[in-house]
């Protein structure tokens, strides 16, 4: 017998007395006063115990150091244990937070920016409140927020109503389109809220195909 498939054999038995026992290798290292690096390096193949240390392993699970070089079946090399990578997660409300502030901070810099040339142009704050609210609108579909869906889009109609008016203002003075808030308002949250009823004979013969299949099945 070679010493490469004397490793093997003693690997493997090794190997199946330690885990039969509920052992791990830093316990059975600590018996036999070694490592456990270097339990997993007789586990691996990649050496052997001597004489000696293979009679401390024999006495310590009761067999022979016969059984242990002596093959009882097929060698498996135990895999080697990888640290897990710490998985990043996201705050998806701390993710909207900064999108809305990124859109406020860029309005606030096109407003310096102007005002620096002597233009002052405060419609950019007007302007960024329909996007920072169709932001907060687009990443609750994206993070599937349904909850807070309705209650998104009614906050952009309301917001772009706002920002018509600001942006007319005062130049003109519709406050009268805000009289369309309303029932526009009505009719988001009757939309987000429809639900497709399914007819009574429909819902028997579904539910009757269903126990057929089971029943073929």
């Amino acid at each position: 017998m070679q010493l490469d498939e004397l490793k093997l054999i003693t690997a493997s038995n090794l190997i199946n007395l330690r885990t039969g026992a509920g052992m791990t290798q830093a316990e059975l290292g600590a018996k036999l006063n070694y490592s456990d690096k270097t339990i997993s390096k007789w586990e691996r193949a990649e050496a052997i115990p001597d004489a000696y240390v293979l009679t401390q392993i024999a006495e310590i699970f009761q067999v022979s150091v016969d059984s242990l070089l002596k093959s009882h079946d097929e060698w498996k090399p135990i895999p080697v244990e990888e640290p897990e990578t710490e998985k990043i997660s996201y705050s998806t409300k701390r993710i909207i937070e900064v999108a809305i502030i990124s859109v406020w901070t860029l309005a606030l810099t096109v407003f310096v920016a102007l005002w620096m040339a002597d233009i002052i142009f405060w419609q950019a704050f007007v302007i960024a409140l329909p996007v920072s609210v169709l932001v907060y609108l687009i990443l609750t579909i994206k993070f599937h927020r349904k909850g807070h869906l309705q209650f998104a889009i009614a906050a952009f109609v309301f917001s772009l109503f706002v920002a018509g008016y600001f942006l007319c203002y005062p130049r003109y003075n519709p406050w009268q389109v805000f009289l369309l808030l309303v029932p526009a308002e009505i009719i988001v949250f009757l939309s987000c809220n429809l639900r497709v009823k399914t007819p009574k004979k429909m819902k028997l013969a579904r539910s009757t195909n269903r126990r057929a299949d089971k029943s073929n099945g």
